[in-house]
């Protein structure tokens, strides 16, 4: 449980990986829905009654129908969800993104609607595969797409601008032809489009300068819904790029929302990075910033950079829990909690069972780390630059093949496990490998025979740029293993361009969790209890 002191905000309010957020308020209860990108389920939803204090309602894409990542690249899948309201209903728009190297993005857009946040879901609606960043505004009876148009031709940028089309609730389709919006001149890469009407005029809030350092929050307004738009003339609503020393960095791809008592609030992404524009292991963070609106139509932020504190005018006082919240999972539930994700598929029976064994997570053995097809992973969201993630296991490996225990990971070429697995006598050993790259590593000469022991305890802590392995066979922590390198575990890390092609994006932040393989095809299970993460050790 965490108390709001009176009148303070503090950054960021989600954090760990919780990028592109998309703010509503209905009635009273505020909602916000991030990206989950190749993780399940899809599309983070969190419940706020105080903006600041947000209940995890778990995700809204609990596999097929609505959502298939089989094969889905590193950073690819669900990419910025947008939430909306009308009708009685919740609507959410969400791209699957199945390619986006070498000037290609296959992107189909789903749209599903429900009563409740907490379901049950429609089934999904194909809308169209023009381009990402899609979101739906709802003016009255019409609704309108908007979404980036995305250009695959050499030369073009890979963008030619943003458009918006008609939506049909009551047909659940799109109509007519798409429209362009008519942007400022010189206006260059714009995505993340939010629409919002304010008396006579419609504001576009947009994402510009990329999702790295340069990225900011700007507003544009018309008095048509696709324009021209006319930028604001104070420059972004908010951003960070002129300020490399601020501890929040890379603000940007924002959304209004407005309290039930006229306040405004802009939802945006930052992260916090090791060192000066450094590698950002904990991923694309959601913060809070308070809007006012100037005379003439406007809006602003207090400095127009992110904080890590700002005030909270026109809140009612809150307190909740979190899911990046420290505590320990006994696997006592019938479901996993929210709080944890899976990496390509559902979880569900072929390989996961919380009833198998009673208070105990089984995990069936799944494919090597290089395949985007059935792994077997769970796993939570790194939070904090210090943090310590821990979990007994049992386990009987037969084989070199089999390997369980706990991952620190990023995607399928930068990880690390400390694990389990049988040498070539068939006695069980303790080990460390990493992937940096795709380059796999793995210190035979450092494992530790562990005889008789099949129930242990296996630990890991980051701190800072640095991550260690730990272990406890009955008789208290050791060590185990050299210290890590833990910005191989960065977006920055995991990011390849060459030659102005993306080879691979860098969107997820780091995970820590549990892992379990069996190369050969069997489903060797290992069992998981009583697994720990806090922060600040």
């Amino acid at each position: 449980m965490h108390n709001r002191p009176a009148g303070l905000i503090r950054n960021p309010v989600l954090p760990g990986s919780h990028p592109d957020p998309s703010v509503l308020r209905v009635g009273s209860d505020f909602y916000l829905a991030t990206s989950t990108f190749e993780w399940f389920p899809g599309v983070r939803l969190h419940h706020s009654t105080d903006l600041v204090h947000w209940r995890p309602v778990g995700g809204a894409l609990t596999g097929p129908p609505l959502l298939d990542l089989t094969g889905c690249p590193d950073s690819g899948g669900v990419w910025a969800p947008s939430l909306s309201h009308a009708d009685g209903l919740f609507h959410l728009v969400y791209s699957n993104v199945s390619t986006y190297t070498g000037g290609f993005t296959d992107c189909p857009n789903h749209l599903i609607t429900a009563p409740s946040l907490e379901g049950p879901w429609s089934e999904p609606v194909l809308l169209h595969s023009r381009g990402f960043d899609t979101s739906l505004f709802h003016d009255g009876t019409d609704s309108w797409l908007l979404n980036l148009l995305h250009d695959w031709r050499p030369g073009h940028g890979g963008s030619a601008g943003l458009e918006a089309r008609r939506y049909d609730r009551a047909e659940r389709r799109l109509t007519g032809d798409p429209v362009p919006i008519v942007l400022p001149p010189q206006a260059g890469w714009i995505e993340g489009p939010n629409l919002y009407r304010r008396g006579p005029w419609y504001y576009l809030l947009t994402a510009d300068g990329g999702t790295g350092y340069d990225h900011q929050v700007t507003v544009s307004r018309s008095r048509t819904l696709t324009g021209p738009y006319e930028r604001d003339p104070h420059g972004p609503l908010l951003t960070a790029r002129d300020h490399p020393d601020l501890p929040l960095q890379k603000a940007g791809h924002g959304s209004l929302v407005e309290t039930g008592d006229g306040h405004w609030y802009l939802a945006y992404l930052v992260a916090r990075p090791h060192g000066r524009r450094g590698p950002c292991v904990l991923g694309r963070e959601t913060a809070l910033a308070p809007v006012t609106w100037t005379a003439d139509g406007w809006p602003r932020t207090d400095t127009g950079l992110p904080a890590l504190e700002v005030p909270a005018s026109g809140l009612p006082p809150g307190t909740g829990t979190a899911d990046h919240a420290d505590g320990t999972d006994g696997f006592d539930g019938p479901v996993l909690g929210p709080q944890w994700s899976t990496l390509r598929r559902p979880a569900g029976p072929d390989w996961l069972s919380l009833t198998e064994r009673p208070s105990h997570l089984r995990l069936h053995g799944g494919r090597s780390p290089q395949s985007l097809i059935g792994p077997s992973l769970v796993a939570r969201r790194v939070t904090a630059a210090r943090c310590a993630f821990e979990a007994t296991m049992e386990y009987r490996p037969e084989t070199f093949q089999h390997l369980a225990g706990i991952t620190a990971y990023y995607n399928t070429g930068n990880w690390y496990f400390l694990y389990v697995t049988a040498d070539d006598a068939g006695e069980p050993v303790l080990g460390v490998a990493g992937c940096d790259r795709g380059r796999l590593s793995v210190d035979e000469a450092g494992q530790v025979r562990l005889g008789g022991t099949t129930r242990l305890r296996l630990g890991l802590d980051v701190e800072g740029a640095e991550l260690r392995f730990r272990h406890d066979t009955g008789s208290g922590w050791e060590p185990f293993g050299p210290a890590l390198d833990a910005t191989v575990l960065s977006d920055e890390h995991a990011e390849h361009i060459e030659d102005g092609q993306i080879r691979s994006l860098g969107f997820t932040g780091a995970f820590a969790g549990l892992w379990a393989w069996d190369l050969t095809g069997g489903g060797h299970h290992a069992d998981f209890d009583e697994a720990t993460y806090r922060t600040g050790h």
